[in-house]
């Protein structure tokens, strides 16, 4: 691997960049103080590992229905404006949060009541942002853009989990969530500040009028990840690893609480641990000036499953801490590789629809593994949850990896978004990947990329 110095920031030269980071690190800090909240809020209203499950499908199961339908609305809405308002609803609902906490009246089927409603808004919200940081800084930029991104939303897991433990420990879980409401101003104002004429934005498609032109839309978007095999391969690749091993929310707590016997500040650590493995991947993939490769695909997933499985059989806190490191470490390494290799073989006029994909599955599987480890945790045991969803990430790793040996001529990135890396973002894009006639030519044949 060749670093690249000095190639790891760029993505800041862009004034709009600077500003969408820092809202954005300012509130994923208070997001992940109120994820570490809200868990351990639940387990102390019903002291069963079970409700975390339900809370987290509640949560992610209208992404899992309705992401779709929220990638269509990237692709035919401005997306600045479309993201300033699905964040302002996301601060009225944490707002709410606090206030029921706060007066001492919260219970648990309002946690999921409101987990419902702001999973809604997520199912609009990740399309439209994912989508969005390409207008923000280009093609040219874009490998970058999501690795600083993947630093910055880790720099924030390494601070909100430590914070919200000793939030939790000294004020009580109200006054998390009341942070996390009052950081969602800083997105706000970051995105009213941005310069409009800088955004590199594509013509808006015309927005469907009947249920078949919905319909013909959401197959489009569909179809082109089907038959682009490094995008099927990513989407993939990230969903089955999620359902299995990315269920931090339900296990995490439990194994704090049950086998390491920690309080809520420990907890916090131990979910920061992960967020220092996180953004030591996240900054070693920003500077490494590389294209995606299925090798880190693969070998992030496998990473994490051997250090779940690890997890699962030691009871020293110390050990834990340095596991979730390279749990983090492998799932950011993975995460970020399948973004950047979906972000680089889809269209303009189709990104936020094949993002909407990508996001669906990843947020949409936590539903399904929340809910089947949550079962597995109350019914045989944190330890045995855990090791079983590591074993399952370990699978899909070498799974996969033995699938892109079998395949000849496979290629992470097409020749021509490799080269577009190094154009102006202005130049169009190749003839293979503009839409024809309304329906995108992919010409991907089994086991290459889109030629």
């Amino acid at each position: 691997m060749t670093i690249r110095p000095g190639r790891g920031l760029r993505a800041f030269r862009h004034r709009n960049y600077q500003l969408f980071f820092g809202g954005q690190l300012i509130s994923l800090v208070g997001t992940w103080m109120q994820q570490v909240a809200q868990a351990w809020l639940v387990l102390e209203l019903t002291g069963d590992a079970l409700w975390l499950g339900v809370v987290a499908a509640a949560q992610f199961v209208p992404v899992m229905i309705f992401g779709l339908f929220g990638g269509l609305l990237a692709d035919a809405l401005p997306k600045r404006q479309t993201a300033f308002a699905t964040q302002a609803v996301m601060m009225t609902l944490a707002a709410i949060l606090a206030v029921l906490t706060l007066s001492g009246v919260v219970e648990v089927w309002m946690i999921v009541v409101l987990a419902l409603l702001l999973g809604c808004a997520n199912a609009i919200d990740m399309p439209v942002r994912q989508s969005f940081v390409v207008e923000i800084v280009g093609r040219t930029d874009i490998g970058n853009a999501v690795a600083l991104n993947s630093a910055m939303f880790n720099a924030a897991r390494i601070l909100g989990p430590a914070v919200a433990g000793l939030t939790i420990g000294a004020f009580g879980s109200g006054v998390a969530f009341a942070i996390n409401a009052a950081s969602f101003a800083a997105v706000l104002v970051a995105l009213a500040a941005m310069d409009g004429s800088a955004l590199r934005t594509p013509e808006l498609p015309p927005r469907p009028r009947s249920t078949a032109q919905v319909v013909e839309q959401l197959r489009e978007g569909i179809g082109y990840v089907r038959h682009t095999p490094p995008v099927l391969l990513a989407i993939l690749v990230i969903g089955l690893v999620s359902t299995f091993g990315m269920n931090f929310s339900v296990v995490i707590p439990a194994l704090a609480k049950e086998v390491l016997g920690l309080q809520a500040e420990g907890y916090g650590f131990l979910m920061a641990a992960s967020g220092v493995g996180s953004l030591l991947a996240a900054g070693w993939l920003a500077v490494s000036g590389g294209l995606p490769r299925t090798g880190r695909l693969v070998g992030g997933a496998i990473a994490l499953g051997i250090a779940e499985v690890l997890l699962a059989v030691s009871n020293l806190f110390p050990v834990a801490i340095l596991l979730m490191v390279v749990v983090g470490f492998g799932g950011i390494t993975m995460a970020a590789t399948a973004n950047t290799m979906i972000q680089l073989n889809v269209p303009d006029t189709l990104r936020g629809r094949a993002m909407s994909v990508y996001t669906t599955v990843f947020a949409g599987s936590t539903p399904i593994g929340g809910l089947l480890f949550g079962w597995l945790a109350s019914a045989a045991g944190v330890a045995i949850a855990v090791a079983a969803g590591g074993l399952g990430a370990l699978l899909v790793g070498i799974g996969a990896l033995l699938w892109v040996r079998s395949q000849r001529g496979f290629e992470p990135v097409p020749a021509q978004a490799a080269a577009r890396t190094d154009r102006p973002a202005s130049t169009p894009a190749p003839p293979a990947l503009v839409e024809s006639g309304g329906v995108v030519e992919a010409m991907a044949r089994p086991g290459a990329g889109p030629r």
